[in-house]
């Protein structure tokens, strides 16, 4: 149980480290004269897919039993 929050919490880390990559590269492209890179849209594509693995690994991990939904108990 625990393996699986420090994985779900490096994937959002790298997530987040990829949006900072964008953002950074958005200030940084076409200064001075240089044309502009597309470090940007492939920072964001990472970002995107970097996501997209982490929905897909929450759901599987879900229908193999590795992780359970608490949820709020209703009607207490």
């Amino acid at each position: 149980m625990r393996a699986m929050k420090i994985a779900f919490l490096l994937a959002l880390v790298a997530i987040v480290a990829a949006l900072a990559l964008a953002g950074r590269a958005m200030l940084n492209d076409g200064r001075d004269g240089k044309p502009k890179s597309n470090r940007m849209v492939r920072a964001l594509a990472l970002r995107v897919g970097l996501s997209i693995a982490l929905f897909l690994f929450i759901l599987i991990s879900h229908q193999m039993g590795w992780i359970h939904p608490t949820g709020v108990p209703l009607g207490q």
